[in-house]
């Protein structure tokens, strides 16, 4: 199985069990020129954008720290496009969550890191 077709198969995982968390899904794959979300979603008044990781196994570092400062930066910026391009306001209630399938066990963390500002 290529890899993009694993990613989108354990996405749809993840989105499945965020709808069984009461959360409705907006959107799976949010592409832009400043990259890519997985999933944007809506939790009671919040907005969220969720990044998905599957790890085999953590013998290489755990899903949750393969989320490092550059990432959560361009999560950060797609969140500003898709808010703008769907015509959000600046008081817009904004989460960044992580789903991790790791060792066939999936993990989420809510509000997983803050919003990194441009500058």
């Amino acid at each position: 199985m290529n890899s993009r077709k694993q990613g989108n198969d354990f996405e749809k995982l993840a989105a499945n069990f965020l709808k069984t968390q009461g959360m409705t899904i907006l959107k799976l794959n949010f592409y832009c020129k400043m990259g890519e979300v997985d999933i944007i979603a809506k939790d009671e008044e919040y907005l969220v954008f969720v990044e998905v990781k599957y790890r085999k196994s953590s013998a290489k570092g755990s899903g949750f720290e393969a989320v490092n400062f550059n990432k959560m930066r361009k999560i950060s910026r797609v969140a500003d496009y898709y808010m703008f391009s769907h015509h959000y306001s600046g008081d817009t209630n904004v989460r960044f969550d992580v789903v991790v399938i790791e060792e066939g066990h999936l993990k989420h963390l809510k509000n997983a890191f803050e919003y990194i500002p441009v500058c």
